[in-house]
């Protein structure tokens, strides 16, 4: 998920650069929300839109479901060979002139050469070393957060340099009717956003101290909407749990979290891809941060507060236990953060 917030922006100015090119993308299909509205879309009247698209699909002509993580269980399985084989016919039916790998892995990198495209853009030094081999051409970029990297390796496509855009996402009629419904049913009016989980435990500040937060923002006027993936319920429940009920768990869609996430007033959390929606989206965030770098990753282009020990490293191991330096973070330390936010964001309205 954050992988492709982080490249929207630079797709999106490529898009304003380009209005009449035809565009697709390659997608794990649990994200494609992220790029499509999977309901009703909103009509063109209902906003401002990226040239020559409209609310429901901001960005991209065509989606190309990429089942990756299924594909590495089963890589021997018929269904596995017919869905690579698949893929690879739908890449080589639209004729790609230009393949951009924004991700640098080799599973990307692997995909975007089934296309055939002549040219094969990516990093020269992507996340995975393997990936560059597979580039016919090779950015060396100088933006140290990945966004910045994005767009240098997007700039290539023209030659010349692509205005700074926030991330255009799509905007889902009936996933925003939900989302006010679900609030509504709750009588929740204002409300942070939070999410708890991140990729591994080392991101992972303690379940009980969100739910203190929550209890704190409940104090000072503010219901707390606690976001969670598949599988972390139990997570959603202890911090339900320590803010004495005041948090309230949500466990929707990909396009009702988008839609939570365009109204609440403040985004809660750690290194995770609900911190990068909420970041695109440009909505305030104060990110909790410990093994990763917030000057790569953390909230870009929108008001953030960032809070992370000096000790910290940067340290990507899948480690189980929270990052030493993220346990010195304390509640009250987040609390303030949020309410130095939430008075800029009421200064400015």
């Amino acid at each position: 998920m954050g992988d492709i917030l982080h490249a929207l922006p630079a797709v999106t100015a490529l898009r304003a650069a380009l209005p009449g090119s035809w565009m697709g993308w390659a997608i794990k299909p649990q994200w494609s929300a992220l790029l499509q509205a999977s309901g009703r879309g909103a009509s063109l009247e209902d906003g401002p839109q990226v040239p020559n698209r409209g609310l429901q699909m901001p960005v991209v002509d065509r989606l190309h479901p990429a089942a990756v993580e299924q594909w590495a269980r089963h890589p021997l399985a018929a269904a596995t060979l017919r869905e690579i084989s698949a893929l690879r016919r739908a890449l080589r039916a639209e004729r790609y002139d230009i393949c951009l790998d924004l991700q640098g892995a080799a599973r990307s990198a692997w995909i975007g050469r089934m296309a055939g495209a002549v040219r094969m853009i990516g990093e020269a030094e992507p996340r995975e070393r393997v990936a560059r081999w597979f580039f016919s051409e090779r950015i060396a970029t100088q933006g140290r957060h990945v966004v910045e990297q994005a767009r240098e390796v997007a700039e290539a496509v023209l030659h010349q340099p692509l205005p700074s855009l926030p991330a255009a996402l799509p905007q889902d009629i009936e996933a925003e009717q939900w989302c006010q419904q679900w609030l509504a049913e709750r009588k929740i009016e204002r409300y942070i956003l939070m999410n708890p989980g991140a990729g591994w435990g080392a991101k992972c500040w303690p379940a009980e101290r969100y739910g203190q937060v929550a209890l704190e923002m409940f104090r000072l006027g503010y219901r707390t909407v606690v976001n969670v993936g598949p599988g972390e319920e139990r997570l959603a429940r202890q911090v339900c749990a320590a803010s004495a009920g005041h948090a309230v768990a949500m466990i929707g869609s990909v396009g009702q979290l988008i839609a939570c996430a365009r109204s609440t007033r403040l985004f809660l959390g750690g290194d995770t891809g609900p911190l990068h929606l909420a970041a695109a989206l440009q909505r305030p965030v104060v990110g909790i941060y410990g093994p990763t770098d917030p000057a790569r990753n953390g909230p870009f282009a929108t008001r953030a507060r960032v809070l992370r020990h000096p000790e910290s490293r940067r340290d990507h191991a899948r480690r189980k236990n929270p990052e030493a330096g993220l346990l010195t973070i304390r509640v009250e330390d987040v609390v303030r953060a949020m309410q130095e936010l939430l008075q800029e964001e009421e200064a400015t309205a």
